[in-house]
């Protein structure tokens, strides 16, 4: 844990992994920035969260970002055929954008999501493997250039968390982090897990510009093929 609390900027602060990202953040001590694209009040206001409204795509981010220590992003895209399709350049021109106004703030620590399956996508059973790269394809290819992105910023201090096939669940903390890749028996990541893994590595200096993997095992009833396949395909 961090020697004093932090304020921490967390984009997606509303999703499945920002809202966990959030809680992590609040009960580890730190204050929190949430940011997302929607009205804040359209969102339950939480104690001790300063939210703010922010377009990654179109809005100046500087701003947003004023008074924060460090810079979560937990933007992502939905699992519907038509976004997969055609997904929006978050992880792309969102995370230059973000990039850009830390610069303008002064700011340099950033970690973001990415996946483990932009360095190898033979993760996991085969049943998984052909309907989880078809589908997700130019989403990992975009992740891969915001990766290669994030190498060409000097002095920027980026981590790009790699998980496995996000799912839901309550937090555990018993997690595997290794370089770049999950273990090959593993497929799974909670988004609490993910975001409490985010959290620890904005209170420090691990992993510098790094892709450090993160799963764990799972029940049948959550790495099983039609578990699996239902969430793929809907």
């Amino acid at each position: 844990m961090a020697d004093a609390p932090l304020t921490l900027a967390i984009f997606g602060a509303s999703g499945a992994t920002g809202g966990h990202a959030v809680s992590a953040a609040r009960r580890r001590g730190h204050r929190v920035i949430g940011l997302d694209r929607e009205d804040p009040a359209a969102h339950q206001a939480a104690q001790c969260i300063d939210w703010r409204k922010a377009d990654v795509l179109s809005d100046d981010l500087s701003e947003v970002l004023k008074g924060a220590d460090a810079v979560l992003s937990c933007l992502g895209v939905g699992n519907d055929p038509r976004t997969l399709l055609s997904p929006p350049p978050l992880y792309t021109e969102g995370t230059a954008a973000i990039c850009d106004a830390m610069q303008t703030r002064g700011l340099d620590r950033l970690i973001v999501i990415s996946a483990t399956f932009v360095e190898v996508r033979n993760r996991g059973p085969v049943w998984f493997r052909l309907p989880a790269m078809v589908g997700l394809a130019r989403v990992f290819d975009q992740m891969a250039q915001m990766e290669a992105q994030l190498r060409r910023r000097d002095g920027l201090a980026w981590t790009a968390v790699r998980p496995g096939w996000l799912m839901e669940g309550e937090f555990t903390g018993d997690y595997t982090v290794q370089a770049d890749v999950i273990p090959p028996d593993q497929i799974r990541t909670r988004h609490a897990d993910l975001a409490d893994f985010m959290v620890r590595l904005a209170e420090g200096r691990d992993w510098l510009r790094q892709t450090p993997a993160i799963a764990r095992p799972e029940d049948d009833d959550k790495s099983s093929p039609r578990a699996v396949a239902n969430e793929i395909i809907g």
